[in-house]
């Protein structure tokens, strides 16, 4: 199979962007419930938006994809998460901002769907697991930068004498970031459009093409079911803790929640990109479901000294969580592939669709804070999830194990000899 660069990196780049949007609530979130001047429960339906829309659209975009291409579809996302966008800088209300949010989380569900079969295409099969792991860096560079991007961009929107200050209201300089999406979006809608794609053969479409009815039948699989609980769990467990670690550094502790609490939740995905590399090299030597369950452990112990931790102990903490997911969305994705001998596109298409996991965990935790008046107590159900995801890892019996390099392997008689 030829390369195709300029496609490699069109969807390098939309890694990036996927991140680099999605990642934008926690830091945000703070502001959000000032300027809508409501509270944390519903607040919590915000991202709820956002990750509910990757439970209802992602097996109709695979769908698409195979009847129509992937190209396709990520032009038609890029144009949703634009209007998305514009919609919510323009009419930025509570019920606008839902639908905003939905039409940019199902843009986001749309570009997931279509740009793993397509960086396999364009990049070629033998190089698939290289630019995989590429493309998680670039998307843990999105999630570190979006914080930084955003706090720079709301100084200058409150500066006179630029058009963001002309556009974004004073008391919402936050919009500034939605301009900028709207913007990134438009960008990125017309590099793919004018960039060539290569497709698979007949054959490979073919075998691809799961109908509605053969998608959905997978849910009545066990191992099915125990691994899309597990994307889920990861997923509220990684949204969780970025979506209310400013609002925590700032209710707990009384930091400034734009200025320290976005650069914590900066250092957070920092963190989760740096663990990525020490957890290739560690899957390398062990066995996959062992690194999950240390992790698992090492997550925990982490966002036990966050949450009841004192604030020099918080800071430190919270981006610590991070290095500790960094492993988890690619173990539990290959444990679960590599449970079944077939239909691996179709399983992965229910695997994305747990992404809305996300939608659950921020109105589960500000309704319990609401309700028992502590945030730290609501921040208890993390380990809820968690605990889960430790579960998976001691229980997979997956068919293929990942391959390890044995450093100290026992000589037979005959190399002795």
């Amino acid at each position: 199979m030829n390369k195709n660069l300029p496609a490699v990196f069109v969807i390098l780049a939309t890694f990036f962007t996927i991140s680099f949007i999605t990642n934008i609530l926690g830091p945000i979130f703070p502001e959000l419930i000032k300027s809508f001047d409501i509270g944390i429960a519903l607040a919590g339906f915000f991202p709820f938006a956002f990750f509910a829309a990757y439970g209802v659209m992602s097996i109709p975009a695979g769908l698409l994809a195979q009847r129509l291409s992937e190209k396709f579809v990520m032009t038609l996302a890029f144009a949703l998460a634009a209007i998305g966008s514009l919609l919510f800088a323009l009419l930025p209300s509570f019920v606008f901002a839902m639908v905003a949010l939905f039409l940019i989380g199902s843009a986001m569900a749309f570009l997931q769907v279509a740009i793993n079969p397509l960086l396999r295409k364009a990049g070629g099969s033998e190089h698939f697991a290289v630019l995989s792991i590429v493309a998680q860096l670039l998307f843990g560079a999105g999630a570190t930068l979006s914080p930084i991007v955003y706090v720079n961009l709301a100084d200058m929107s409150q500066q006179s004498g630029n058009v963001l200050n002309t556009l974004v209201p004073a008391q919402m300089s936050w919009l500034s970031m939605y301009w900028l999406f709207a913007a990134v979006c438009i960008v990125m809608m017309i590099w793919g459009a004018v960039t060539r794609f290569v497709g698979g053969n007949d054959e490979q479409k073919k075998s691809q093409a799961y109908t509605l009815k053969e998608s959905l039948a997978l849910f009545k699989n066990k191992v099915v079911i125990k691994f899309f609980f597990a994307i889920a769990a990861y997923v509220a467990l990684e949204q969780g803790i970025a979506n209310t670690t400013s609002l925590f550094l700032e209710q707990v502790h009384g930091l400034d929640a734009k200025q320290i609490g976005a650069g914590i939740v900066s250092e957070f995905w920092l963190m989760l990109t740096v663990g990525c590399a020490a957890g290739l090299i560690l899957m390398k030597l062990f066995d996959v479901r062992k690194v999950l369950a240390w992790f698992c452990i090492g997550a925990g112990i982490s966002l036990v000294a966050a949450i009841f931790g004192s604030v020099e102990i918080a800071l430190l903490a919270f981006p610590a969580a991070g290095f500790f997911l960094s492993i988890m969305w690619s173990a539990i994705f290959s444990l679960a592939l590599n449970s079944f001998t077939h239909g691996h596109g179709a399983i992965a298409g229910i695997l994305c669709t747990g992404i809305v996991g996300g939608a659950i965990i921020s109105p589960l935790i500000g309704a319990l804070a609401q309700v028992s008046g502590s945030l730290q107590l609501s921040l208890l159900l993390l380990f809820v999830p968690l605990g889960y995801m430790l579960h998976v890892a001691y229980t997979s019996k997956p068919i293929v194990n990942n391959h390890t390099i044995k450093l100290f392997a026992k000589r037979s008689p005959e190399q002795e000899a």
